[in-house]
């Protein structure tokens, strides 16, 4: 039953229209999976598999011609993020202050899903509102990452990240506000994509939030393009969300002739050495696919994107925060308070704005002359779970960083927001915890991200493998 719950979902909605599989079988593995290892890593925050069991017959039927056409993702397990709305399921955005909110209806983005024919099954942590890049709350605890438990899965969209790694969801959603996709798509071995602003609706207000992005968490290429043209589309609550609608092929041309830039440090950021090494081994393989891959001197300064990203959120996100804080703040993290009650920064919304239109100049002129940026996702090889990261920094490389978030690269192109941006594994450090890339693609050119993802999937193949995930139960 294992290996069937690692199935991709391109394999198993294959074998559902040709009679050799059902998703009550595959729902069924899922959910003996699930109790088998989740109790070790925590990534599953509610359950409905009663509900899961009853939707998996009724696309059952639907295979078997009963009832009307199956839907591009009918029965395919998947766990939503649990900052996510949706009708009638508990909302509790990872915070004790909403504990036993009952969301009234579906987010957009939510929506796509279920009209999709996905089976939300469960849905996965989150860190409290969404705002770190670990997971853990006081309301659910610590999530673990399946390749080594002393480590975390990233976030925010951690839950998710750890749930496809250790077969307890088929597909998983995400978000990413700062890198909330990538981080844990990197972190636990697994491909994220980050589409550009707009290309996915979301709810309102943090839909006019430039930085903000919804998108899809698979283990494979092919699973994370076919979800993402199941989210992708205009819809009226959300009037960024681009028209017309685009439509990735199932079948993508290989990356010969297409000329790949990488980086391994974007200029000044400090990565550690296994995590360089690994970058560099992935982006040279696609050589062997046809592609010109050339490392170049790219300067996208540490302390700008930080600047910039600092102005936004305080702005923006943490002013939210900070302002719940001034209310509830007994009940929230320490994470979370510390994220809304920083000292302000004195910037403007000018100056964020000229600092991001600086870093565009160079990248742009960059995707000019190539088809393909690729970069590190993470500049460190594992945060410790269960750590708030409150008052102390990580060291990478043996560089002290006064804040874990100095160690992650992912905002880079959260500033950089039309840029479509997918997260493929690159190896493993020596600890064990994954690590992964940044494929980065000329503005809203999703089409070339997955095109060099899959290339990457070719000559680097990672599916078949499985942690083993101590104190499961056999």
């Amino acid at each position: 039953m294992t290996d069937l719950a690692y199935l991709p979902a391109a394999d198993a909605l294959r074998m559902f229209r040709g009679g050799e599989l059902s998703p009550v079988e595959l729902m069924a593995a899922v959910i003996e999976r699930t109790e088998e290892v989740d109790g070790e890593v925590n990534a599953l925050c509610h359950r409905f598999f009663d509900q899961a069991m009853d939707q998996a017959r009724e696309a059952e039927a639907r295979y078997a011609g009963r009832g009307e056409t199956p839907r591009p993702l009918e029965g395919i397990p998947t766990a939503v993020k649990e900052e996510e709305g949706v009708a009638g399921q508990p909302w509790t955005q990872g915070s004790l202050i909403y504990k036993d909110e009952v969301a009234a209806e579906s987010s957009p983005f939510a929506e796509r899903i279920l009209n999709s024919g996905a089976i939300v099954h469960a849905r996965s942590t989150a860190p409290e509102f969404s705002c770190a890049g670990f997971t853990h709350s006081r309301l659910w605890g610590v999530t673990r990452n399946p390749w080594n438990l002393e480590y975390g899965v990233g976030g925010s969209s951690g839950g998710s990240g750890a749930a496809l790694a250790s077969g307890t969801a088929t597909l998983a959603s995400g978000s990413d506000i700062g890198g909330s996709i990538r981080i844990p798509a990197s972190f636990n071995g697994v491909v994220g994509f980050k589409p550009p602003y707009g290309r996915v609706p979301q709810e309102t207000p943090f839909n006019l939030d430039t930085y903000c992005h919804c998108g899809p968490m698979a283990r494979t290429v092919t699973d994370c393009l076919l979800f993402e043209n199941a989210l992708a589309g205009p819809d009226p609550r959300d009037h960024v969300s681009l028209r017309p609608r685009l439509e990735l092929p199932e079948q993508l041309e290989g990356v010969r002739g297409l000329r790949v830039a990488v980086s391994t440090d974007l200029g000044d950021w400090v990565v550690d050495p296994e995590i360089r090494a690994n970058t560099l081994d992935l982006a040279m393989a696609l050589r062997e696919e046809g592609a010109e891959v050339d490392e170049v001197d790219l300067h996208l300064p540490h302390a700008m994107v930080h600047r910039a990203a600092q102005i936004h959120f305080e702005l923006g996100f943490a002013a939210w925060i900070a302002e719940t804080a001034q209310e509830h703040g007994d009940l929230m993290t320490a994470y979370a308070l510390d994220f809304g009650q920083r000292a302000p920064s004195g910037g403007t919304l000018l100056e964020k704005h000229e600092i991001e239109a600086a870093l565009y100049l160079p990248v742009g002129a960059l995707l000019e002359r190539y088809d393909a940026l690729i970069c590190p996702t993470v500049c460190t090889t594992g945060l410790v779970a269960g750590d708030d990261y409150v008052g102390h920094g990580v060291t990478v490389d043996g560089v002290e960083l006064s804040e874990y978030f100095h160690a992650i690269m992912t905002p880079v192109f959260n500033l950089l927001s039309r840029c479509p941006v997918l997260n493929v594994p690159s190896g493993f450090a020596s600890n064990g915890v994954p690590t992964g890339v940044q494929i980065a693609a000329r503005t809203y050119d999703d089409l070339t991200a997955f095109r060099v993802g899959a290339a990457a999937e070719r000559v680097r193949p990672w599916a078949g493998r499985r942690p083993e995930i101590a104190g499961a139960r056999a």
